[in-house]
């Protein structure tokens, strides 16, 4: 009765089958990092807007003024009376009707009209000289309103957290490439209704579901990857990270050549229905319908892994062992009520959450500093690429654990000396500011692979999931740390980052060394990891399993 690595490694760990299958699932990522990052071109603030004042449009018709001119009789005398006020989030408190003057209409109002007229706050009527290029002159998310904006990035975040833990628990209950499915019809179709979204409300609803079935799509091809290939061959997990860089980098392309924020969504949203066609190339999880004694069809997808790899399975791959580990329904309680799965799962909490947190920290702090935009943000996703080769070309020699913990502490190093550095010398602090974010960029990158390599397939999906959704909490703290701290002093978060990156870095040397070992299949396995596995990767030991025939 053969294990599941035994039939995999005779079907061929890493051949012509998985490279399809994992080239065409990495695709996800694309799709997911620029939904990600979309709210930098979606809410792009316009350059010029002002407030109408109220009668300005039937005058501007009568007039026959442009919009250049109407702005000047707008917004001008607001400079001219108070050079401290923008003239966009205020106008005249006057109205204007037809007799008013063409050329003069501001002349009734005698010496007033150097300065001194009385101002209102606006409460809407904007006019932008791009209309609706952008989800912030659509729906008027400017001046008072401008915080919606990061709400709607926020509720696109919370739909992330939602993702994490029912589609997690569904791909672990009604399998991976389902809910895979499910979730790209869901992306697609959120995504249209987004880009049409009547009003503001509708706008931020369906940018949740999207959200939500944008991280299922995500976790959910990570781990169907990971699950297919040798443990030899799992730093595919890491290869897979190089095409979410890809799309931070697509992106600004994207928003460059499409001048509206409706077409930028569609862009980003469309593809997705594409990956309904993986429903006849890419299979179910075989690993994963063993824990569903589903024996027979997880061996006929063995024989067509072993066709397609020029393979042939023996004659005595007729029966699979299957664990007889009862599957129930996955809850945060079975990953925290044993001891080893206890520490592995707040280990892996705290690294999703403070990985998230000084990326995304990092990044803001950095910045778009003027510029072009879409040159800027090109740049800043390259650099993340060096971070997943460095990762290919250490992690298999060295293994898991070292990389993992030195990649925080020089991201806690560099955060440090950034913050103490003086301010004559920006290309230093830029420099090691981007050390540190290229450091935190490979803390992230392995926790992808070390977090699938800690849970039993029972367990695998709805483990990633939850662990990641702390990922999806540090995105939304970041801000709010970042900008407070900053506000006491410029370099306060930096130091908070340090302490909480060496942190991290201590706590993952407490982690097991996964490097060559086979997947844990039950909780058992996972309690058994040091004795089993140690560093060599020991053949693990099946107490209580049973056949399929």
């Amino acid at each position: 009765m053969p294990s599941f690595d035994e039939v995999l490694k005779e079907a061929g760990e890493f051949g012509r089958f998985q490279k399809r299958v994992f080239f065409l699932l990495s695709q996800t990522g694309i799709t997911f990092s620029s939904l990600f990052a979309s709210v930098v071109f979606l809410g792009q603030a316009p350059e010029n807007f002002w407030c109408r004042i109220p009668g300005a449009a039937e005058l501007s018709e009568r007039c026959g003024w442009t919009l250049e001119e109407e702005r000047n009789f707008t917004v001008l005398p607001l400079h001219l009376g108070n050079k401290s006020i923008s003239g966009e989030c205020e106008r005249l408190d006057v109205t204007w009707d037809t007799s008013v003057s063409c050329t003069s209409p501001l002349a009734r109002y005698g010496n007033h009209s150097t300065g001194n007229l009385p101002l209102a706050t606006c409460h809407g009527n904007w006019v932008y000289e791009q209309p609706h290029s952008s989800v912030v002159s659509e729906y008027d998310l400017v001046c008072a309103n401008a915080w919606m904006l990061d709400l709607s990035q926020a509720i696109l975040n919370l739909g992330f957290l939602a993702g994490a833990f029912i589609l997690g628990y569904a791909a672990d209950r009604y399998g991976r490439i389902l809910i895979y499915l499910l979730s790209c019809l869901g992306v697609g179709i959120c995504g249209i209704i987004v880009a049409f979204s009547p009003n503001f409300t509708v706008f931020l609803i369906f940018r949740f579901l999207q959200g939500m079935f944008g991280k299922g799509t995500w976790m959910t091809c990570y781990v169907l990857v990971t699950e297919i290939v040798g443990s030899d061959q799992r730093i595919v997990g890491i290869v897979i990270q190089i095409f979410f860089t890809l799309g931070i980098i697509i992106l600004p392309g994207i928003a460059y050549l499409i001048p509206t924020w409706q077409g930028i969504q569609l862009a980003i949203s469309l593809p997705n229905f594409l990956f309904l066609l993986y429903y006849w190339v890419v299979p179910e999880s075989p690993r994963w319908l063993l824990t569903r004694k589903k024996g027979e069809k997880a061996l006929k997808i063995m024989h067509d892994i072993a066709k397609h790899n020029g393979k042939f399975l023996s004659p005595h791959y007729s029966e699979i062992t299957i664990s007889n580990e009862e599957v129930s329904n996955p809850s945060f309680l079975d990953l925290v009520r044993t001891p080893q799965m206890r520490r592995n799962t707040f280990i892996l909490m705290y690294a999703w959450f403070t990985s998230a947190l000084i990326y995304q920290g990092l990044v803001m702090r950095l910045g778009i500093i003027g510029g072009n935009l879409y040159l800027d943000f090109f740049i800043s996703g390259a650099v993340e690429l060096p971070a997943a080769f460095l990762i290919i070309v250490t992690i298999d020699r060295i293994g898991r654990r070292l990389p993992f913990a030195m990649s925080n502490i020089v991201a806690s190093i560099a955060c440090l000396i950034t913050a103490f550095l003086p301010e004559g010398i920006p290309w230093l602090k830029t420099t090691v500011a981007t050390l540190g974010r290229l450091s935190i960029t490979i803390a992230f990158e392995v926790v992808y692979l070390v977090n699938s390599e800690l849970y039993p397939t029972t367990l695998r999906n709805f483990g990633v999931s939850l662990c990641s959704s702390l990922c999806d909490l540090g995105g939304i703290i970041a801000p709010f740390l970042l900008f407070r701290l900053a506000a006491i002093w410029l370099e306060l978060p930096l130091i908070i980052f340090s302490i909480l990156a060496a942190v991290c870095g201590i706590l993952v040397l407490l982690l097991p060394e996964t490097k060559g070992i086979s997947l844990p299949e039950t909780v058992e396995d996972v309690e058994q990891l040091p004795s089993h596995f140690g560093k060599c990767g020991k053949k693990r030991k099946h107490r209580d399993t049973n056949s399929y025939i």
